[in-house]
């Protein structure tokens, strides 16, 4: 899920990139615009006071959220869309001491095709915005590019929905939650829809049949209702359709059978945010706020897109520091343990999710540069030799976490491809690359 703001569909950034990344599936990678040439300070996006004209960024511009803008809008959300805060509670931060290595030269392979690279011309050639690498627990790299700052929170994208499964593994733990219990055990409004016959546990690793297309090719595919539930893109004059995450939710009818495969839908995280909110009797922001932000030392409050009643986005509304995304990672890291010490969540909480899935649903889904992953808790496991799992969100958004080479990359970018699949011949042998170097310090 990403963030549009736009009426038509053919002019929409959700649109573009999908057509793009869809050619890049069917054929060879096609060439990408320059990121030098497209940077925030190079294009001149939002500056002076106003800016000109044609150099507006808003909420109802059909282009105003489209590759080379969005190098602007990823780090100014807040300026475009409602939100809610999630606070970092009153607690002083938690020191990320430095310890800086030269991992500039670190060199890779690009998957399928061979290309050597070092690290520091991947950040480039991924369109990074910021990125930080932990090892011990120590910053050992980081950087910043465009309009993305230290103090400054960036959209999260789908890394949202590993906030949202590792809440919902966490009342799991406590009792709140039955993963084997029928959906509608904590939403009955969603009995005649395709969750009616759905498990939770359904719900958190995505093997849910359900008819929901993200097809941003299609203007009919329902991505764009639920857009325009949620207050992502203009209802228009005419609209009567869904109002809500929650209306849009209890339209979405059965489409298969459950259990099968994974199917990678956004809906699932957003009606599992909804199972969260009514199993904990508290909003997403709130329960955010208490049960992790507030607890990992975080040095600024997060916040989350909502829609016209309030509801957070839990499919991918988050904003974050990229230290503060670094600070979660590092807790994941260390099996729910805090910098200073304080067990933020249980570490069988956090062994569930680094145990990975059922591979065999995972492979059904077809991700070519994912071979022998699987998903569990709405976090992506590699099951590799170092035992890395990933939260992933589209345009390069990621917080990697490699248990073995003691390692977390949190990373945000503004790839012009929205799909995963268009930076991860690039970012994957790169993370591995990273490992391997940290591991012999």
């Amino acid at each position: 899920m990403k963030f549009t703001g736009f009426s038509r569909p053919a002019l929409t950034p959700l649109a573009l990139a999908a057509l793009v990344s869809a050619a890049y599936a069917q054929t060879a990678a096609p060439a990408l615009p320059d990121p030098a040439s497209t940077t925030v300070q190079a294009m001149g996006w939002m500056q002076g006071f106003a800016p000109p004209p044609d150099k507006l960024i808003t909420f109802d511009n059909p282009v105003g959220n489209t590759f080379p803008r969005i190098r602007w809008t990823f780090s100014h959300i807040r300026e475009l869309v409602p939100t809610t805060n999630v606070w970092r509670g009153p607690g002083a931060p938690s020191p990320l001491q430095a310890a800086p290595v030269n991992l500039d030269q670190v060199r890779f392979k690009v998957m399928g095709t061979g290309e050597e690279l070092s690290f520091a011309q991947s950040l480039e050639r991924n369109y990074t915005d910021g990125i930080v690498v932990l090892h011990r627990g120590k910053i050992v790299y980081e950087k910043y590019f465009g309009a993305l700052e230290p103090q400054r929170p960036h959209l999260a994208m789908s890394v949202t929905k590993s906030f949202v499964g590792t809440l919902a593994a966490l009342l799991a733990h406590e009792g709140s939650i039955k993963p084997e219990a029928p959906v509608t055990a904590y939403l009955p409004e969603m009995k005649n829809t395709a969750y009616g016959d759905a498990t939770v546990r359904e719900v958190m690793d995505m093997t849910v049949g359900v008819k929901y297309s993200e097809n941003y090719a299609d203007p009919k595919a329902e991505i764009w209702d639920y857009a325009r539930a949620g207050g992502m893109m203009p209802q228009g004059k005419d609209y009567a359709g869904p109002r809500s995450f929650y209306e849009f939710l209890q339209t979405l009818q059965k489409e298969g059978e459950h259990d099968q495969a994974f199917a990678y839908k956004t809906v699932n995280a957003e009606l599992l945010a909804w199972i969260v909110r009514r199993a904990s009797g508290k909003s997403l922001a709130q329960l955010l706020s208490e049960r992790i932000w507030s607890r990992i030392g975080a040095e600024q409050d997060a916040y989350l897109m909502v829609d016209r009643i309030g509801t957070e986005s839990g499919g991918g509304g988050l904003n974050t520091t990229l230290r503060d995304l670094a600070r979660f990672g590092e807790m994941m890291r260390n099996g729910g343990r805090a910098a200073d010490g304080q067990q933020v969540l249980p570490k069988a909480v956090v062994d569930d999710i680094r145990h990975g899935g059922n591979p065999a649903k995972f492979a059904k889904a077809g991700y070519a540069t994912l071979p022998g992953w699987s998903y569990r808790n709405m976090w992506w496991v590699s099951n590799n030799a170092n035992g890395a799992y990933s939260a992933r969100g589209i345009h390069g958004q990621a917080i990697y976490i490699d248990p073995r080479a003691e390692m977390v990359v949190a990373r945000y970018a503004s790839h012009p491809l929205a799909a995963n699949g268009a930076n991860d011949p690039i970012s994957l042998p790169m993370y591995q690359a990273l490992a391997d170097a940290l591991i012999k310090q």
